[in-house]
């Protein structure tokens, strides 16, 4: 894994494909890490793009980011820009799901001068934020000592598969058990997570949509059609909202089309990446 140093701290990625393919950055969701995408990278890198894989200061990044950093939900966008920045990547094709499609978003509507495409799987988006699931954490996010004890459960298979058992049909025990870890073992990641928890309200996905239409590049909508936390109407929201987009629905995969449906979401992409529309 390499690592690169923002103002913000140190943020680690995964590489892989050709240098000089065109470049795909990713951007996870909530106490997720970059593991999410990778069996969509590994597609697409051998499709001839270069992916880059983030894991985002969201809860599952392994070194916690310096105090002070601005760990907001826009804050946490505003590193998006200067990874591009530092990396020299233009022409991005900028996928986010989940909570990252939220952030992804954000960026699209505020600093778009890297990103060439847009992908967005099933995400965060409008008056649906944020998810009802995460209600208890917002409120502990009030302080420090409360919001780990909130976190405490996430040591149990039990609560990690009622937290993350319905983003996909797969089994994602080795995926969660990886991304709760650092969180629970140092405070100062918790800390980092409780900050970006408490900006979450509703207002930021809806001033991201309604910058949307700002937004004249080719973007794809590509959403799962057994989603059980993202509604399929906001998907088709999302590409009317965006003046260059379109919708592709994703069958056989709920949230996380990316282990699902890896394949069918990678051919999506590819054939996005090849038409520009």
């Amino acid at each position: 894994m390499s690592t690169i140093m923002l103002d913000s701290g140190t943020l680690h990625y995964e590489e892989t494909g050709p240098a000089d393919g065109r470049p795909v950055v990713f951007v996870h969701g909530y106490a997720m890490g970059g593991s999410l995408w990778r069996p969509l990278a590994q597609r697409l890198a051998d499709r001839g793009m270069r992916c880059i894989v983030p894991t985002w200061p969201l809860g599952a990044h392994p070194e916690a980011m310096r105090p002070g950093a601005d760990l907001t939900m826009s804050g946490v966008a505003g590193m998006i820009t200067p990874l591009l920045d530092a990396l020299d990547l233009d022409d991005v094709v900028l996928t986010g799901s989940d909570t990252g499609g939220a952030l992804v978003q954000i960026v699209a509507g505020t600093q778009p001068d890297r990103v060439g495409a847009l992908v967005l799987a099933s995400c965060d988006a409008f008056e649906h934020f944020p998810p009802p699931i995460l209600r208890p954490l917002i409120a502990a996010a009030r302080s420090s000592r409360l919001f780990r004890m909130a976190l405490l459960p996430m040591r149990t298979r039990t609560a990690r598969r009622r937290a993350f058992g319905d983003l996909a049909h797969a089994d994602l025990e080795d995926l969660t058990r990886e991304w709760v870890q650092p969180a629970l073992s140092d405070s100062a990641i918790a800390d980092d997570l409780r900050r970006f928890t408490a900006s979450m309200t509703q207002s930021v996905t809806l001033n991201a949509a309604a910058r949307l239409p700002s937004f004249t590049k080719p973007a794809l909508v590509a959403w799962s059609a057994d989603d059980a936390f993202f509604p399929v109407e906001d998907g088709h929201r999302l590409a009317k909202t965006l003046p260059h987009a379109r919708f592709e629905l994703i069958k056989n995969a709920r949230t996380f089309s990316m282990i699902d449906q890896p394949d069918v979401l990678a051919d999506l992409i590819s054939d996005f990446v090849r038409t520009g529309s």
